[in-house]
C-alpha cells in the first residue's frame, strides 16, 4: 500500500510537467474517427471478443426486456450518440499518449495512463454495442458517428475535459434511470446503473490525475437528457452526424462560461452568448439558474449586462458558500419563471445552455 501511495504521489508531479503546446494532433485531420482498425462500431465477432479481453469483461448476455417505451427509446439513441463520441475522443488521447505527441509525453507513469486509457476505450466501445445492439434488437436504427473535433492540444486539458463531460454523464445517467423506470422499462435500470459505477470509476482516476480528491460531491449532480444532447453537439462537425434528426430531444442555443481559474467561493461569474441569440429575448426576463448535486436549482438575475461586437456578456452570483457547490454545477438561462423546483423544469424553461462549471 505504502508503494502504490508514493508511486502515485511521483507520477501526479509529472504529469504537470506535460505543458501546452497549441499545436493541434493529426489523429484524424479530416474529423473522420471511425471505422476503427478493430471494425468498430461495426466489429465482427472476433474483433467483439478482442474488444472484451481489452475491455477486462462481456457484453451482457441475459435476455432482453420483452418491450421498449418511445421514451427508452430515445434514452438508447442519446445513450448510443454519447459513447460514440466518447470513443472517438478517447482514441485519440490514446494516439496522442502512445505516439508522444508534443504535450501528451508524461514521462514516469506513462505506461500506467496508456494502459488505464486502452481499457476506457475498449469500455465505451462496449457500452455503444449494448446500446446500438439494443435499439437493433427492438426493430430500431442504431445510431451513426458523426465527424468529431475537440479543444484540446495537451493532456492536462484532454484529460480536465473528460473530468468534465464524464461529471456530466453521470448526472444524465441519474435522468436515464428515472425514464426507463417511470416508462415501463425497469428491465434496463440494472445494466444502466452498472454503467453509472463503471463511469464513476473512470472520473476518480480523472480527478486522480489532476491532483484532485477522487470523489467530488457526497450526491453528485444530476442532469437533463437535454443538456447532454446539447453538449454533445458542441464536439461534433455541424450536420455530419447521420441520423442525430431521429433523436427527439432538444437543444439549446450555446452558453459560454467567460470566466476561469474559479475557485470555491462565492462570486460573479462572466457568461455569454451569441449576440443574434440575444437579440431574440428581452434580456430583462432571463434568469440564470445553477443546477448542483441533488439540491433545488438556484435561480440568479442576469447583471452587468453588456452588448459587444458579436457577442453580449452578463454576470450572475455564483452562491457556493451557501450551498457548497462543489464538482459540477451545470448553468442555464431561463425565460418564464423566476423558481424551479428540479432540474426537469429547468431544462423545459431553459433557451441556452449548458455552461459547464467545475469547482474543486
Amino acid at each position: 500500500m505504502r508503494f502504490s501511495v508514493v508511486s502515485s504521489t511521483a507520477l501526479l508531479a509529472t504529469y504537470t510537467a506535460a505543458a501546452p503546446t497549441g499545436s493541434k494532433r493529426d489523429f484524424s485531420p479530416d474529423n473522420v474517427y471511425f471505422p476503427l482498425s478493430n471494425g468498430f462500431p461495426n466489429p465482427s465477432q472476433d474483433q467483439i471478443l478482442q474488444i472484451q479481453i481489452e475491455g477486462h469483461g462481456t457484453l451482457p448476455n441475459g435476455p432482453p426486456p420483452p418491450t421498449l417505451s418511445s421514451e427508452g427509446v430515445t434514452n438508447l439513441q442519446l445513450i448510443a450518440l454519447n459513447e460514440l463520441f466518447e470513443v472517438a475522443y478517447f482514441t485519440e488521447l490514446v494516439y496522442n499518449v502512445t505516439n508522444k505527441v508534443p504535450g501528451y509525453d508524461l514521462g514516469y507513469g506513462h505506461e500506467y495512463v496508456l494502459d488505464s486509457l486502452k481499457s476506457i476505450v475498449a469500455q465505451e466501445e462496449l457500452h455503444l454495442l449494448n446500446a446500438n445492439g439494443a435499439l437493433k434488437h427492438f426493430n430500431h436504427d442504431p445510431i451513426q458517428p458523426c465527424k468529431y473535433s475537440f479543444p484540446v492540444t495537451d493532456f492536462q486539458s484532454a484529460i480536465g475535459l473528460a473530468g468534465t463531460f464524464t461529471d456530466l454523464v453521470l448526472g444524465t445517467l441519474q435522468d436515464v434511470n428515472q425514464i426507463f423506470a417511470q416508462s415501463g422499462d425497469a428491465g434496463l435500470v440494472r445494466a444502466v446503473s452498472s454503467v453509472i459505477g463503471n463511469e464513476a470509476e473512470q472520473e476518480g482516476f480523472y480527478r486522480l490525475v489532476q491532483k484532485k480528491r477522487p470523489s467530488a460531491q457526497p450526491f453528485l449532480t444530476t442532469a437533463t437528457r437535454d443538456f447532454a444532447f446539447t453538449a454533445i453537439q458542441s464536439f461534433t462537425v455541424p450536420g455530419s452526424c447521420p441520423n442525430i434528426a431521429g433523436i427527439k430531444l432538444k437543444t439549446f442555443k450555446p452558453l459560454n462560461v467567460e470566466s476561469t481559474g474559479l475557485k470555491p467561493a462565492t462570486q460573479n461569474i462572466k457568461f455569454s452568448i451569441n449576440k443574434a441569440d440575444a437579440g431574440l429575448y428581452q434580456m430583462d426576463g432571463l434568469r440564470l439558474v445553477y443546477i448542483n448535486a441533488q439540491n433545488v436549482p438556484v435561480v440568479k438575475k442576469l447583471d452587468n449586462v453588456q452588448m459587444g461586437a458579436d457577442k453580449t456578456t452578463f454576470e450572475a452570483a455564483f452562491p457556493f458558500d451557501e450551498f457548497r457547490m462543489n464538482g459540477l454545477t451545470i448553468a442555464a438561462v431561463t425565460q418564464g419563471k423566476d423558481s424551479f423546483a428540479s432540474a426537469d423544469e429547468v431544462a423545459a424553461a431553459a433557451v441556452f445552455g449548458p455552461g459547464l462549471i467545475e469547482i474543486d
